[in-house]
C-alpha cells in the first residue's frame, strides 16, 4: 500500500531555532529501561535498544534519564553522563544515531528525594529535608554544584556529538522537586516564591546557552499535574522559557494528552490543547501521554502541537514511523505482548524483566 496522506502529515519536517531539523513529528520518549552498566556506561545492550528506534524512523530519539551526579543515580541500570569515562560510548551511540538522519538527544537527569538510599550507599538529596523518604536539604553550594554539574553534563553530550539534551523537569525528579511548593521549603534564592523555585532550572538553561555551540539543541521536560505541581504555575514557567529565546522545544509529559486537567479551574479542554494553545513563538511543542493509534499521533497534530512523543507504542515497534509511512492500513500491537516479541524489538532481558513489573505488559 502507499504511504498514508495527511493534511497536517506526521511526516512534515520539523525545524528549530538551533541545530538541524526533525525529519519528522517522532520523538522517541526518553524511556527508563535499566539495561546499562552500573557505573552509568552505556551497554551494548542499552545501544542497540535506541539505535534500532533511529533506524526504525523516530526523527528524535532520546536516550533514557543520564544521571549528572553519582548521588543522583535514580534505578538499577541508568545511564550516566557525570564523568569523561560515560563519553566514548555515549559518543560511538551518537554517531549511529546521526547516521540515520534521526536527531540524537541526552536527557539530563538528577532523582533527587526518589534515589533510593541503598542503591548508591548515600542518603538522598532533596531542596529541603524530607522525612517521608529520609533525602536531607542540599546546602546553597550544593544547589550551586547541583546546577554546575548539569551544565558540565551538557558539555559531555556535546563532547560526545549529540545535537542537544533535555532537562527532566518533570516526574517529580530534582528540578520538579524545586518547582514544587510542597517538597521546596528552602528560605534562600532557590526556595519560596515561583521565581525562586524555578532558580535552578533557569540558571542551568543558561549555563548550558553560555557554555555550548550557538546551533546545541536544548529542551525542557514538564509535568503540569501530580508531583506537587500546580497548573497556572507551570503555565507561567512554560511561558518564562519561551520568553528567555534559550530553549528549541518544551517537552509536556501529561501522562494521558487527551484527557481534561485535575483542576477544575481549567476543565473543558484537554492538557494538550491548554498548552498547544500559549503563545510559544518559533519554540517547539511536543506532547507524550497515551499516544499509541496514528490517529492519536493526527490528533496531537492536528491540535497544533509540532511533535508526537511516543513511549510505550515505541517498545511494542521499534520502526513505528516507517510503518506508518508505508502502510496505511498500519495497526500498531496491543499490551500484552510475549518476551519473544519484546526480544524482537530490541529489548535485552534486563528489560523484558523491568517491563514485566508494569501491569499486563508483558504476557506469561
Amino acid at each position: 500500500m502507499g504511504q498514508t496522506l495527511f493534511v497536517n502529515s506526521p511526516f512534515d519536517t520539523v525545524t528549530f531555532l538551533r541545530g538541524p531539523a526533525m525529519p519528522n513529528r517522532f520523538m522517541l520518549a526518553p524511556l527508563t529501561n535499566q539495561q546499562s552498566h552500573d557505573d552509568g556506561t552505556l551497554s551494548a545492550d542499552e545501544h542497540k535498544w535506541l539505535t534500532m528506534r533511529a533506524h526504525g524512523g523516530f526523527g528524535m530519539t532520546m536516550t533514557a534519564a543520564a544521571h549528572v551526579q553519582e548521588i543522583g543515580r535514580a534505578f538499577p541500570g541508568q545511564l550516566g553522563i557525570c564523568r569523561d569515562d560515560h563519553i566514548p560510548a555515549l559518543a560511538a551511540m551518537a554517531d549511529e544515531i546521526r547516521s540515520t538522519g534521526s536527531l540524537a538527544i541526552v536527557q539530563l537527569h538528577h532523582g533527587g528525594n526518589r534515589v533510593p538510599e541503598a542503591l548508591n550507599n548515600m542518603t538522598p538529596v532533596c531542596p529541603s529535608d524530607d522525612p517521608e523518604t529520609g533525602a536531607r536539604g542540599l546546602t546553597t553550594e550544593e544547589v550551586e554544584q547541583l546546577r554546575d554539574d548539569f551544565i558540565a553534563a551538557a558539555v559531555r553530550a556535546q563532547t560526545a556529538g549529540y545535537d542537544g539534551v533535555q532537562l527532566h523537569g518533570a516526574h517529580g525528579y530534582v528540578i520538579c522537586q524545586f518547582l514544587s511548593s510542597e517538597i521546596n521549603h528552602r528560605a534562600d534564592h532557590y526556595g519560596g516564591s515561583l521565581e525562586n523555585r524555578s532558580r535552578l532550572l533557569f540558571e542551568i538553561m543558561a549555563g548550558i546557552r553560555e557554555q555550548c555551540r550557538a546551533d546545541f539543541h536544548l529542551s525542557v521536560r514538564l509535568s503540569p499535574e501530580r508531583f506537587g505541581m500546580v497548573m497556572n504555575e507551570i503555565i507561567e514557567v512554560y511561558s518564562q522559557i519561551v520568553d528567555s529565546g534559550d530553549v528549541d522545544f518544551i517537552d509536556m509529559s501529561l501522562w494521558n494528552s487527551f484527557k481534561e486537567p485535575n483542576e477544575d479551574e481549567h476543565k473543558g479542554r484537554s492538557l494538550m490543547e491548554i498548552f498547544a494553545e500559549l503563545p510559544r513563538g518559533d519554540v517547539r511543542l511536543g506532547v507524550a501521554g497515551k499516544i499509541h493509534e496514528p490517529s492519536d499521533v493526527q490528533r496531537v497534530i492536528d491540535t497544533g502541537v509540532d511533535i508526537a512523543i511516543l513511549g510505550r507504542v515505541a517498545i511494542l515497534h521499534h520502526d513505528y514511523p516507517n510503518l506508518l509511512s508505508g502502510d496505511g492500513g498500519f495497526a500498531p500491537r496491543h499490551v500484552p505482548v510475549s518476551a519473544t516479541t519484546l526480544a524482537e524489538e530490541g529489548l535485552s532481558d534486563t528489560f523484558i524483566a523491568y517491563m514485566s513489573t508494569w501491569k499486563g505488559f508483558v504476557s506469561d
